[in-house]
């Protein structure tokens, strides 16, 4: 049996963290959902800017939107909702299945709108209402400026897939937002259950300090942080004001792993994944990290609900020089800029291949 299949046994959802037109149209993520249990999918601007600049898979597709005037910022998003549609179209039966837990896939609101809450949330208003799938998350980054509109999000019933998050605090935080939210759906009188996940980055943690710890620590810190945060994600669910909520009606917002692709080229493609095996939480890999699991026959231990050593581990990076706290905020702040810097290579695409396409049709 693959591993993909012992993990998904297991209670964790796979999800593919890319999307591409060429992997609609050639039936490979339809094979990925058949072969290697994957449940689900999350897209970036960063993932839209590669599947855009070297695939001629949308050239006729923006042709027919420049003829109609659109450009920029709408043009991608027209482009994005019919990637995003036929995927959620692909994953409908594994939400109906599992009534609404898993077959969820992810479209971001322009980064530019990090810091700001109002135009977040009309965003993702616009994007979830365009889309008209019940199975769609809108990503809003669980930054300060973004919780406020989470909670929003979630109290107006769209499903938020709440993305940046680096620590224990971070989570926290973003699960605090969704509870307010839902809170205020059962004193309305409102259906409580809306879709949501949080999602925890992984691999840039390790990536921060390679070369300033002792190698004894490698690639040790961004598990003891998901370990430090999956104890908190577990107390939470277990906590009597969760519980409330959830016989209410409500459905637990999940903790996700996102970043799990390996950095570090001396270490296992699969470093990551085998480490985070959790049950009901969702790991969302890298189509390469992807196939590397389903070539390996077992998966070894389970994440342990209490966190295991993950203070011992941190506290040895705290002798280390790493103050945890403050690399959580640079790292979220990094993500921010990130994004921002992915979606306007992203808009400088769509305009030099619009530009590109121009000229075609002209002559």
């Amino acid at each position: 049996m693959k591993a993909t299949q012992l993990l998904h046994n297991l209670g964790q959802s796979l999800w593919l963290d890319n999307i591409t037109r060429d992997l609609l149209n050639s039936g490979t993520l339809k094979r990925y959902v058949t072969e290697l249990s994957v449940t689900g999918l999350t897209s970036n601007p960063t993932i839209f800017d590669h599947a855009i600049e070297h695939s001629s898979a949308y050239d006729a597709a923006i042709r027919e939107k420049l003829s109609r005037g659109k450009s920029g910022e709408a043009l991608f998003f027209d482009l994005a909702l019919e990637d995003i549609t036929r995927a959620a179209d692909l994953f409908r039966p594994v939400y109906d299945k599992t009534d609404g837990v898993d077959g969820w896939v992810s479209l971001e609101v322009s980064p530019l709108l990090a810091y700001d809450t109002a135009s977040t949330l009309a965003a993702a208003e616009d994007l979830h209402a365009r889309a008209g799938r019940p199975n769609l998350f809108i990503k809003i980054p669980g930054t300060k400026e973004g919780l406020p509109a989470i909670e929003e999000a979630i109290f107006a019933g769209i499903p938020i897939n709440v993305t940046l998050l680096f620590s224990r605090e971070h989570y926290v935080a973003a699960a605090e937002a969704f509870l307010r939210g839902i809170e205020r759906r059962i004193d309305a009188g409102l259906n409580p259950n809306v879709g949501s996940v949080a999602s925890l980055f992984i691999s840039r943690w390790d990536a921060a300090v390679t070369g300033k710890v002792p190698d004894l620590l490698r690639n040790q810190l961004g598990i003891a942080i998901a370990m430090r945060t999956y104890k908190a994600y577990r107390a939470l669910l277990a906590s009597p004001r969760w519980q409330r909520v959830f016989n209410a009606g409500a459905r637990p917002q999940r903790l996700l792993w996102a970043s799990t692709g390996t950095k570090d080229l001396k270490a296992s493609d699969v470093l990551y994944i085998k480490a985070l095996a959790a049950p009901f939480t969702v790991n969302t890999m890298p189509e390469g990290t992807l196939k590397a699991l389903a070539d390996h026959g077992d998966l070894g231990t389970i994440l342990p609900a209490d966190g295991g050593d993950c203070e011992e581990v941190l506290a040895q990076f705290g002798k280390a020089g790493i103050d945890v706290d403050t690399l959580a905020a640079q790292l979220q702040d990094e993500g921010a800029k990130s994004f921002v810097k992915s979606w306007n290579e992203l808009m400088e695409v769509i305009t030099s291949k619009s530009a590109a396409l121009k000229e075609v049709i002209a002559s």
